[in-house]
């Protein structure tokens, strides 16, 4: 292990930062921390280091020294009974290792050098004698230094070969904006996007550019470039003044053209643009190579270079490259800022670019482009800055900027005297409600009043009330406004549209559980179809029947594929919507570490947008609850439903509401399972208002009737089998497979130990083949734990062992833990009196149980938490377990002790 550590990173990263929490630290753990922090007019001045450092150092240690170290030290540390004279430098080194050593002896000794490249020469010395030689005792040393972006660190000279090196690096996104937030610095979103990007996660950086930034946004003009504070302006433009003018001209251009690189900075004629480009680079600003495009050092950079240029230069650079570039959509940016005056043709030109843009998956720069043909619009053109407007709009919800997107659709509303940008106006608000319809049905009625006897304006108002209809639960109504939407579609010869309409008639047969029906009309969508967006959300919806179907292999694959082929292409709400089917089908096939991956990446694609997504936050719920743990699944799966409620979103609503019943009952805890049984009532109510019978909606069914059964209700959980039994019809295997655990689990629990093996083993037949892992391992759980009941040590062992292989196989951390518990009774590590909890052990198991951290059960008992480490410790290797989760299970069925009382 290196003695020393060097910690580096350019300025504001945190170094000061992170030594400050390490000392605090050490410190907490006994460690003896001595600590400086040199400043640039402190290099020069002698033993100023030793010092700091020396200031915690007891007297009484120092006075314990020989008598010439001990005055050679006291002169260097000015100390007020120590000699005037220069001290003897040998003296200095021997007493304070002799000093570092005596303390290394009642604790550990840490030197920390906050700021290593502004410590004076004879402070340096010293340490790097004391390192050298302090093999003996245990005397370590962490320094912070100052290095540039992208430069390799270079440790100090004098410290020992073998420095262990520590690069902090940049805070995520989300750390620098509760950065933000605690500085009470509120942005809105577009400015704080520019923030984040210009500070690429430097927190000093974030916060200085963030007090400087506009609070009404920005400018469509400033290319989304934020001013940069006096304060950062030296440190970003650190290597300029040094540079010709060939050089400067070539970084002007590079940091105003999209994708710069040495070509094109000699197609706009930038004199000698290698030779400039080779010295920049030296001066540590850029890194530029032939193959690939120009890259800034750090983009504080280029926000700087672009804050010096003047107007003139940058409409000049703008002129120049609007020739040059090839890509149509980069060029109509340069055209706009190029020519800031209101032109017809410009505007029009720009705003082409901006559907082009679009129809990339680009939302942002579409929004950019499309701003930029509105301040081109000449003002007397109404009608064109309408309909520009809404554009405008349209992209802004593309992007999830559904605050600006609605902003701006209900100006055009409240003015307009065209019919047809009032109803583009309302779609637009209704493409920003999201799945929050349920509020918005008088956009549509208002909506359809205008558009009277106008089919192409009929049906996009017809399938956005067949959406409300569906997500606010009214399946029959979803279904009478889609054919509606079909029908008017077709009139209008609106190709787009009608796919659109058939989808949803898809979506709505599938929820009421006609198979038929909604392979039918996707096949009919389908046909209409090409591989655009529209393409896309079909794929997606086939996928979704298919996962439906039991064929969770042909999901899997189709939506994997096809959120390789959208890439940036599809919005972000149809991103979603992919990625929470896949999580879907991840966890049915029983790759739960994938559905916590895709789960993680469905949240990101949210929380970049702004939303507080009730499709995410299931997802999220589901991934946990089957492959996470039960405490985090229930911490979404709460978010999941208030989201849901506040959107009105049914949909959302019931699949929340059931996952969160399913983390209850997997937990195996009384009263968490009775929860579960609340929210899973809750859940197969609202699918019965919808009339949803969908294989999902049976599927809760059937896990009401698990959990009815672990709180010994099983006459409920009988009756809650027929009425699913009587629902079932044509169903896929699955299904009546999930049913017969259930019911086997009943009839186990009335006595029919054999008849209810059967019932189970009939369940785990049908789902061998279909591929649902989890499906699978609960079954075999359950048959199991019935064999052990009938005392069939042998088969429940096997059962149970193929069972626990299975899960963690497939990352179910839950069930695993679960079969290993119930392997343990079947082993005899549980229920004889040699498990029998003492009262003690049963008040510890019994918070823990109920959720309880360590430091919670401490408190309670007025305990130490090493007390409760220790007693669940000696629990895990008494049952054969390994967690809290599987602890719970294994002592579902152990006795108390008779004298056991509960605080």
């Amino acid at each position: 292990m290196s003695r020393a550590l060097f910690v580096y990173g350019p300025t504001g990263i945190g170094k000061s930062t992170l030594l400050a929490a390490a000392a605090a630290a050490l410190r907490a753990r006994g460690t003896t921390v001595l600590r400086c922090a040199p400043a640039p007019e402190d290099a020069d001045l002698p033993f100023l280091g030793l010092i700091d450092l020396f200031a915690r150092v007891p007297d009484t240690v120092i006075a314990a020294l020989p008598s010439r170290p001990r005055a050679a030290l006291m002169t260097a540390l000015a100390h007020r009974d120590g000699p005037a004279d220069r001290p003897d430098r040998l003296m200095v080194r021997v007493a304070v290792l002799a000093v570092l050593r005596e303390l290394a002896v009642s604790a550990p000794v840490v030197l920390l050098v906050d700021g290593v490249q502004w410590l004076d020469a004879p402070s340096a010395d010293v340490l790097g004698f004391v390192v050298r030689r302090a093999d003996d005792a245990d005397v370590r040393i962490v320094a912070a230094g100052r290095v540039r972006d992208g430069r390799r660190p270079v440790p100090p000279g004098w410290f020992p070969s073998g420095t262990a090196e520590l690069a902090v690096p940049p805070l995520p996104d989300d750390d620098v904006v509760r950065l933000l937030r605690a500085a009470e610095v509120d942005l809105p979103p577009r400015v704080l996007r520019a923030v984040l990007a210009t500070a690429a996660g430097n927190p000093f950086y974030a916060v200085e550019l963030a007090r400087c930034a506009p609070r009404d946004g920005l400018s469509v003009e400033s290319d989304d470039f934020l001013r940069v504070p006096p304060v950062l302006r030296g440190t970003a433009l650190a290597g300029v003044d040094g540079l010709s003018d060939s050089a400067r001209r070539a970084l002007l251009v590079a940091c105003v053209a999209t994708r710069p690189t040495l070509p094109l900075l000699r197609a706009v004629g930038v004199p000698d643009a290698e030779a400039g480009l080779a010295a920049a680079e030296r001066a540590g600003l850029i890194t530029a190579d032939a193959a690939r495009p120009i890259r800034f050092r750090h983009p504080l950079v280029r926000a700087a270079l672009f804050g010096e240029m003047t107007e003139d230069e940058r409409r000049s650079v703008h002129s120049r490259l609007e020739v040059a570039v090839v890509d149509p959509v980069e060029a109509a940016r340069h055209l706009a800022l190029a020519r800031p005056g209101e032109d017809s043709a410009t505007a029009s030109t720009v705003m082409a670019a901006a559907h082009v843009a679009r129809g990339h998956g680009d939302a942002d720069t579409a929004v950019r482009l499309a701003e930029l043909a509105l301040r081109r619009t000449p003002a007397a053109q109404h009608t064109a800055y309408d309909e520009r407007l809404l554009d405008t709009a349209d992209f802004a919800c593309d992007a999830g900027r559904w605050v600006d997107s609605e902003r701006i659709a209900r100006a055009v509303l409240a003015r307009s005297d065209s019919v047809r940008n009032r109803v583009r106006a309302r779609l637009v608000l209704l493409r920003d409600a999201g799945q929050a319809l349920a509020d918005h049905a008088e956009l549509i009625e208002d909506g359809l009043r205008d558009a009277a006897g106008t089919p192409e304006l009929e049906a996009p108002l017809y399938h956005w009330a067949a959406v409300r209809g569906l997500l606010t639960g009214d399946l029959e109504r979803a279904g009478l406004h889609a054919r509606r939407s079909e029908r008017c579609a077709a009139r209008a010869g609106d190709g787009g549209l009608r796919i659109a309409a058939l989808a949803t008639l898809a979506r709505v047969h599938a929820l009421a559980g006609q198979a038929a029906g909604a392979e039918s009309a996707l096949a009919r969508a389908m046909e209409l179809a090409d591989d655009g967006p529209r393409g896309r959300d079909l794929r997606r919806m086939r996928a979704v029947l298919a996962l439906e179907s039991d064929r969770v292999a042909d999901a899997r694959r189709d939506l994997a594929e096809l959120l390789a082929s959208a890439g940036q292409a599809d919005g972000v709400e149809a991103t979603v919507a992919t990625l929470v089917a896949l999580v879907r089908a991840q966890v049915r096939a029983g790759a739960c570490r994938e559905a916590l991956s895709t789960a993680a990446r469905c949240s990101l694609v949210a929380a970049d947008a702004g939303m507080e997504s009730a499709p995410a936050l299931y997802a999220s719920a589901l991934a946990h609850a089957f492959g996470g743990t039960a405490a985090e699944a229930r911490h979404l799966a709460s978010r999941a439903v208030a989201a849901a409620r506040s959107d009105g979103d049914q949909l959302f609503l019931l699949r929340s509401m059931a996952v969160l019943g399913q983390i209850g009952l997997f937990t195996g805890d009384r009263t968490q399972v009775a929860e579960g049984v609340e929210s899973l009532r809750q859940a197969i109510a609202i699918g019965a208002s919808m009339g949803a019978a969908d294989p999902a909606v049976l599927g809760w069914y059937a896990d009401l009737a698990e959990a009815l059964v672990t709180l010994g209700e099983t006459a409920a959980a009988d009756d809650i089998l027929r009425a699913a039994r009587g629902r079932a019809g044509r169903m896929p295997d699955s299904v009546p497979a999930a049913l017969d655990r259930a019911e086997g689990l009943v009839s186990a629990a009335l006595g029919r130990l054999p008849e209810g093996a059967a019932l189970l083993r009939s369940s785990a037949e049908r789902l061998r083949p279909l591929g649902l892992t989890i499906d699978l391992v609960r079954t075999l759980i359950a048959l199991g734990t019935v064999e052990r009941r009938a005392r069939h040590r042998t088969a429940a062992r096997a059962v149970l062992a193929e069972a626990r292989q299975l899960a963690e196989d497939a990352g179910g951390t839950p069930f695993a833990e679960r079969a290993a518990a119930e392997l343990a009774r079947v082993d005899g590590r549980t229920g004889g009196p040699a498990t029998a909890l003492t009262p003690a052990e049963a008040r510890i198991t019994d918070l823990v149980r109920g959720g309880a951290t360590n430091r919670e059960v401490a408190a309670q008992l007025f305990i130490s938490v090493k007390t409760v480490e220790g007693t669940l410790s000696r629990l895990y290797r008494r049952f054969g377990v390994r967690s809290r989760t599987a602890l719970a299970y294994a002592l579902t069925s152990i006795p108390q002790t008779p004298q056991e009382t509960r605080p």
